[in-house]
């Protein structure tokens, strides 16, 4: 006969147990999109701690949309052998362009990356980062609901060698760190370039060139990267978002071992 109070403590007592395990963790990843799905896979199949944040209710980021909510996404040559080692099944469409289904692609990203060791918590927002002489050093998280419901309620702060803002095009931490730091960043104007209008072909490329540090202990992949750094949007393609998740977790890898 089932006690629903002995399910309230599994949930509560293992839920618990995982959040104080990663207090403290080599890596910490703003956004469960598919870069940083991608970097969490790497960083975790090398042994490296590392915990992704997401605020919304899934993951995936824009990837189970597609293009315009037609479940299909585009992949180039060059991220193909990313996406045949998730197991992610594709066809090709013509002569350099390959399609694959949006939520396999994400039900394949997220299911490998757990797998690896890569510790998600979702419906967690990254408010702030924590910044000890010049370097960030960890960030500040609580609820997502409670930034909905606009309460005051202090949030808590996990600590890690590294951050990584994978959350898309609102570059999320940047922003936080560009507003709150007095710093600059490692950009041309030493802020935020801003993202250009759709260029797929650049912003491909661009997307790959522009991950890296962006501010001691910080460092953006994916559109997070070409919206600081200022690339364009590349729109439903999503190769080079996968292999610039596995460029950040490459850069981190090195770095860290």
């Amino acid at each position: 006969m089932l006690d629903e109070t002995i399910i309230s403590r599994a949930i509560i007592e293992t839920y618990l147990r995982d959040l104080l395990d990663y207090v403290e963790s080599d890596v910490i990843i703003g956004g469960g999109g598919p870069s940083g799905l991608c970097a969490g896979y790497y960083l975790a199949k090398e042994g490296i701690k590392t915990v992704l944040f997401e605020s919304g209710l899934k993951l995936g980021g824009g990837m189970p949309g597609g293009g315009m909510m037609f479940n299909k996404i585009v992949v180039q040559k060059q991220g193909l052998e990313i996406i045949e080692e998730f197991g992610i099944r594709y066809k090709e469409y013509q002569k350099g362009y390959y399609v694959a289904d949006s939520l396999e692609a994400t039900a394949c990203l997220t299911d490998r990356a757990l797998k690896q060791g890569l510790k998600i918590f979702n419906l967690i927002r990254i408010e702030d980062v924590m910044i000890k002489e010049d370097r960030v050093c960890g960030v500040v998280i609580n609820w997502t609901s409670v930034d909905i419901a606009k309460l005051h309620i202090d949030p808590i702060t996990f600590k890690s060698k590294a951050v990584i803002d994978a959350t898309g095009h609102p570059c999320e931490i940047v922003h936080i760190v560009e507003k709150k730091s007095g710093g600059r960043l490692l950009t041309v104007s030493g802020k935020i370039e801003g993202e250009k209008s759709m260029w797929a072909d650049v912003a491909e490329t661009l997307t790959l060139k522009n991950t890296r540090e962006v501010y001691p202990g910080l460092y953006v992949c994916g559109m997070a990267a070409n919206a600081v750094f200022g690339g364009p949007r590349m729109g439903p393609i999503f190769g080079g978002m996968l292999l610039s998740g596995r460029k950040v977790a490459e850069i981190l890898i090195k770095k860290l071992k």
